[in-house]
């Protein structure tokens, strides 16, 4: 089982017309988040459904698809290693997550980060110090800060919410829009949790939210509670 007989397959769905408009939406124009990636036009059920036939593809082979230049190659590589994951060993879960901090180089768009990074990154720290994503939340990669949000979606599936408030915290002074959605979104999970613990939160630092974060956070709130906590941030902003 190797890299370059998924590819024949994914490559045998590419659709010119459906690559024009990743390429427009993934903003891989110049100077954009996405500068210079490349697509075939392939949609996540078609590639997952190829994936299914490569399920056992060895770590080695997973790397080499990793360092693709295709868009949907290195989706396809890191849908790999996320079944991978939740059936792995913990030796296997180690291997697995210690090729993506490695490799976060190819991980380079926000749909490869989070499809991938909740049960590759998050699922082997559950039971570990979480150390390593308070120092991707400094990064200096756009990447890398949001794998280290997204990862702690497999926390809050737990219930163990304290590293989400934490790095989401770290996190509220980034300029990066793609920053805001994933610290919003992350919250707004944690509240399903713990409604009072999210209130808590934003009770300390709506005011000094960017916007998009205190929106996506917001959301599952009353009408009364959202206009609240928008307030609190116009009245300081």
């Amino acid at each position: 089982m190797k890299a370059e007989d998924i590819k024949v397959e994914l490559d045998k769905h590419a659709n010119a017309g459906a690559a024009a408009h990743a390429q427009r939406f993934f903003k891989t124009g110049e100077q954009q988040y996405g500068a210079g990636d490349k697509f075939i036009g392939l949609r996540v059920p078609t590639i997952r459904a190829v994936c299914k036939q490569f399920k056992d593809l060895p770590l080695a082979e997973i790397e080499k698809l990793l360092e693709d230049p295709i868009h949907e190659r290195r989706l396809a590589a890191l849908i790999i290693m996320t079944n991978q994951a939740k059936r792995a060993t913990e030796t296997e879960k180690k291997e697995l997550y210690q090729l993506y901090l490695r490799r976060t180089d190819r991980i380079n768009n926000w749909d490869l980060v989070d499809i991938s990074c909740r049960d590759v990154i998050g699922g082997y720290l559950m039971d570990k110090p979480r150390q390593p994503l308070y120092k991707l939340a400094r990064s200096a990669d756009i990447w890398e800060r949001r794998i280290a949000i997204v990862s702690t979606w497999q926390f809050i599936r737990e219930k163990q919410l304290d590293d989400t408030f934490a790095i989401a915290e770290i996190q509220l002074n980034d300029t990066h829009d793609l920053i805001h959605k994933a610290i919003g979104w992350m919250l707004r999970e944690a509240g399903k949790r713990n409604r009072a613990a999210l209130l808590e939160f934003l009770d300390k630092h709506a005011h000094e939210m960017p916007r998009t974060a205190l929106r996506y956070s917001i959301e599952h709130l009353s009408p009364d509670q959202r206009q609240h906590y928008m307030q609190l941030r116009t009245k300081v902003k």
